[in-house]
């Protein structure tokens, strides 16, 4: 099998050769597009899911050697949460070439968050199963070196710092609303805004609820922190 341009050129970008050029084709299929001559990347999916956990353990490791178990795992959970995968995915232009059914195509799936998170880690798999571990592992660490130095100390997702917050001060957990909903149906933005029963707010915007819930939870962290 011979990749098109399109797969010869996203090869390069994350810096792999295919040897067996059949398993970057099934890493970018979507289940939307697949048949019994074309499966999609579920099972890819599942491996690349548990390489790249393994790559980030060893990863974490080495790069602390004095961290504790606690210490490790938020960093570990920030590096490979399917946001991070999708944050990748899109910085190597993995969108560009999945290969989806005219629903997603129409719905704006070359955007989405679990559908670039999932095809990275089937991308992941294919590189384990053309060239091995090593060659998995070089492909992780280049694409996730810089996030693997800079992962931060407690690494817990700005929601779940912002909810031991206010426990901690006896209040009730955080409240998200959605305020604002603009854009095409097939790319919305959302604004969200997070509320405290204290009366402490703050509002974010993004691509995707989630995001923005983050977002603003993580504004809201800085509000509260500015004001100790």
């Amino acid at each position: 099998m011979k990749l098109s341009t399109e797969l010869m050129a996203f090869s390069r970008r994350i810096g792999h050769e295919f040897a067996r050029p059949d398993l970057l084709v099934h890493a970018v299929t979507h289940a939307s597009i697949s048949g019994p001559q074309r499966p999609d990347n579920q099972r890819l999916e599942f491996l690349g899911d548990r390489v790249l956990g393994l790559v980030m353990a060893e990863a974490l490791l080495s790069a602390d050697t004095g961290a504790r178990e606690g210490q490790l795992a938020p960093r570990y959970n920030a590096l490979v949460r399917k946001e991070t995968c999708a944050d990748v995915a899109r910085e190597v232009g993995l969108g560009d070439v999945l290969r989806l059914g005219r629903s997603e195509m129409v719905s704006g799936g070359r955007r989405k968050e679990a559908l670039l998170g999932d095809g990275m880690e089937a991308v992941i798999a294919a590189v384990h199963l053309d060239g091995g571990f090593d060659a998995a592992r070089g492909l992780i660490l280049r694409l996730w070196g810089p996030r693997i130095i800079a992962v931060e100390t407690d690494a817990r997702d700005a929601k779940t710092t912002l909810q031991e917050w206010a426990q901690a001060r006896g209040q009730t957990p955080p409240v998200y609303v959605e305020v604002a909903r603009t854009g095409p149906d097939h790319a919305p933005v959302f604004t969200v805004e997070v509320q405290l029963a204290s009366g402490q707010s703050a509002q974010a915007t993004a691509g995707a609820k989630r995001q923005a819930e983050q977002a603003a939870a993580r504004s809201l962290l800085c509000q509260l922190e500015a004001e100790i």
